[in-house]
C-alpha cells in the first residue's frame, strides 16, 4: 500500500468481511481477531480485485516493510533523515541491515540502495513539475552532495538531463491546453 486511496480500499474490505481492525497503515494491518481461512480467502481475492495483495510469506512482507519505509522516507516526509539510509531502515525494523539488503537484492533483483534512487528521481521528477522549486533547491531538499551529482543521476535513471525533462513536461502541457 502506498496511498491513502489504497489504505481506504483496505479498510472497506475489512468492514465488508465484518473484520475490526486496530490501524491499517502503509502494507500493514492490526486486526483484532484471527482471520478464519475462508475471511483470508476472501480478503486476498477482493484484495486482487483493487490492484492490492495480501502477503503471507515473511520474507514478501519484510520486503514490502522495506520498500514502504523507502516511499515514505522519500515521498512523504518533509526532511529526510540526516542519518545514513541503512541505518535509518535497519533501525526502523530493528534487524542487521546487511541482512535487509542482502534479502531484498535476492528477492528484488535490485539493491536497497538502487531502489532508494530511483524513488528519489522518482520525487526529483514530482518536484520539477510543481515547479515551486529550482535545482539547487530540490538538490539540497534530497541531500545531494550537489546539483551536478543530482542531474547526473537523473540522467543516468531517465536518459535526459532534469532541464530537458521539464522542457519535455511543459511542451505536453502546453499541447493539451491547445487542444
Amino acid at each position: 500500500m502506498v496511498s491513502l486511496r489504497c489504505k481506504m480500499m483496505v479498510k472497506d474490505e475489512l468492514k465488508k468481511l465484518g473484520l475490526k481492525y486496530v490501524f491499517v497503515d502503509l502494507g500493514t494491518i492490526e486486526i483484532l481477531e484471527d482471520l478464519t481461512p475462508e475471511q483470508r480467502r476472501l480478503l486476498k481475492i477482493n484484495l486482487l480485485k483493487s490492484g492490492l495483495e495480501l502477503l503471507d510469506d515473511k520474507r514478501s512482507i519484510l520486503i514490502e516493510r522495506i520498500k514502504n519505509i523507502i516511499t515514505e522516507m522519500i515521498h512523504y516526509s518533509d526532511e529526510l533523515p540526516r542519518v545514513n539510509y541503512s541505518e535509518y531502515i535497519s533501525e526502523k525494523l530493528n534487524l542487521d541491515y546487511t541482512y535487509l539488503s542482502n534479502l531484498f537484492s535476492e528477492v528484488k533483483g535490485t539493491t536497497i540502495q538502487q531502489y532508494i534512487i530511483i524513488n528519489k528521481i522518482e520525487k526529483v521528477k514530482e518536484l520539477l513539475l510543481y515547479d515551486e522549486l529550482n535545482l539547487t533547491e530540490i538538490s539540497y531538499k534530497l541531500h545531494y552532495s550537489s546539483v551536478a551529482h543530482l542531474s547526473n543521476q537523473f540522467k543516468k535513471i531517465t536518459g535526459v538531463s532534469p532541464s530537458f525533462y521539464k522542457q519535455l513536461k511543459r511542451k505536453r502541457q502546453a499541447n493539451l491546453e491547445n487542444m
